[in-house]
């Protein structure tokens, strides 16, 4: 197999180069000692646009060989490599697609970076409730007969924005959703975050590129051997201007782009690549099997398992709960204690993210302390299904320009237009955004959040039971 970008730098290190360009590390030759072993043999791949090493702004040598390997394995007309996170990926997409004033169609329970790029071009978000999924508690994806009312009602939209699979590895076959849009000529943009490692098929749920979805994310860094910020943009087909994407990914990516990011983005595609010609996939799905065994033997958790027979499940992902009734973020921190590091916690669920490998995690024991003795009373957050699929903003985002911002108590806030967004972090999902109504029941959820010392981003007077709400100037 090659690495093209990885073999260019190891090329241009066995040479010794004498560095009178940037970074200041001078190849690992300037740094701190007390560092120096540990960041080193990094350091000397940390180079520049310098002769050999090709620029990812307007690659023509080893970088655009390695995107192309990328392209082609996973099915894509092109393939771009990020360095900014899956974040610029979603910033670039939706800015190349959508227009000031203009709609368009996104799923609720959108990460943060997909709302803010909406806000920023300017265009009127149509947010399209997911389902619930009852096992889990969490929202999964959005339902066919949403899209097809969404289309019917919006056939001018200017894309169609999806989250496939959701952080928890709930996964829908987006087919569908991809077809009902393209008859309107409406592009499907996807953020697959969480799927890069869905490439080789079976056992594993089917890349949305396979679904015909326009432009696809996907966090390499997240199930792939790659560093993290490492990040792929798969584009395929017609509806989107690749002159204005390339535009935006230029905007929004560093102009000094990490090398050693970019080499890792070559090897995680050359890993799975191997991956997939030997035939790795079932080994690791037996791996799999028998961790789950060992986890389902011991009686203080309980595997999480979807009773939805349209979602389909990454295997990789393993949702777990407290038998003996902890909060999620209470069997966290016990686990936290023992040295055991997990993904995220919400209300309810511990969630795990195995390795892509036949080699898995050691299983884990809970000692005694882990039981319901002494344990944090919570009160479960039964999320319900809204009742309107579709909705919009009351105020655009240009409109809510005309208002200012204060602070109220939790009990004065329902009815009210949020100043901020509130996101519990991870998974980075707004459960207010900015501009929507406050309900008692966004309180309700907001309260039962803190009483669990769940982290946040946004709704910076939390701590002080306030709330930020739009009000009118006078």
């Amino acid at each position: 197999m090659a690495a093209p970008l990885y073999e260019a730098l190891k090329k241009h290190e066995l040479q010794n180069p004498v560095s009178f360009h940037v970074p200041g590390h001078k190849y690992g030759k300037v740094f701190p000692e007390e560092a120096a072993g540990d960041f080193r043999s990094v350091l000397r791949l940390d180079a520049t646009e310098i002769t050999g090493l090709d620029d990812l702004h307007d690659p023509s040598g080893p970088i655009l060989e390695a995107q192309r390997l990328a392209a082609e394995l996973y099915q894509a007309d092109e393939t771009f490599f990020l360095v900014n996170g899956s974040t610029s990926g979603n910033l670039a997409m939706i800015m190349a697609c959508c227009e000031p004033g203009k709609p368009v169609l996104v799923q609720r329970n959108s990460h943060k970076s997909i709302i803010h790029a909406i806000r920023l071009s300017g265009a009127k978000p149509v947010f399209l409730s997911p389902k619930m999924d009852e096992a889990y508690g969490v929202p999964s994806y959005v339902e066919i007969e949403t899209v097809s009312e969404a289309v019917r009602r919006y056939p001018e939209a200017k894309a169609l924005i999806l989250t496939n699979p959701n952080y928890y590895g709930i996964t829908a076959d987006l087919r569908g959703a991809v077809e009902l849009a393209h008859s309107e000529g409406i592009p499907v943009l996807v953020d697959e975050a969480h799927g890069a490692h869905f490439v080789p098929g079976l056992p594993f749920p089917a890349s949305s590129i396979k679904a015909g979805a326009d432009a696809v994310v996907q966090s390499a860094h997240k199930t792939l051997p790659a560093m993290t910020m490492g990040s792929f943009l798969h584009v395929n087909g017609g509806l989107i201007d690749r002159e204005r994407l390339s535009y935006y990914l230029s905007v929004f990516q560093s102009s000094s782009p990490s090398y050693p990011i970019m080499a890792s983005l070559d090897l995680a595609r050359e890993y799975i690549e191997n991956l997939i010609l030997s035939k790795e996939a079932d080994a690791i799905l037996r791996a799999v099997d028998v961790f789950k065994k060992s986890v389902e033997a011991n009686k203080e958790v309980e595997i999480v398992t979807t009773t939805d027979k349209r979602a389909i499940i990454d295997p990789l992902k393993l949702a777990i709960r407290s038998a003996a009734g902890l909060s999620g973020f209470e069997l966290q921190r016990r686990l936290e204690k023992q040295g055991v590091f997990t993904e995220l916690a919400d209300i309810q669920n511990v969630l795990l993210v195995l390795p892509l490998s036949s080699n898995q995690a050691d299983s884990f024991l809970f000692s005694s302390d882990n039981s319901g003795e002494g344990s944090i009373p919570f009160e479960p957050l039964l999320y319900k299904e809204e009742n309107q699929k579709i909705s919009m903003l009351p105020l655009s985002y240009g409109e809510l320009n005309g208002y200012s911002k204060e602070a109220v108590l939790f009990k004065d806030a329902a009815g009210h237009l949020s100043g901020e967004a509130v996101i519990p972090y991870p998974p980075g999902i707004p459960l207010l955004m900015e501009g929507e109504v406050i309900t008692e029941e966004h309180v309700r959820q907001i309260r039962t959040l803190l009483a669990c010392k769940a982290r946040f981003q946004g709704g910076q007077a939390l701590k002080d039971g306030q709330l930020a709400v739009y009000i009118q100037k006078r």
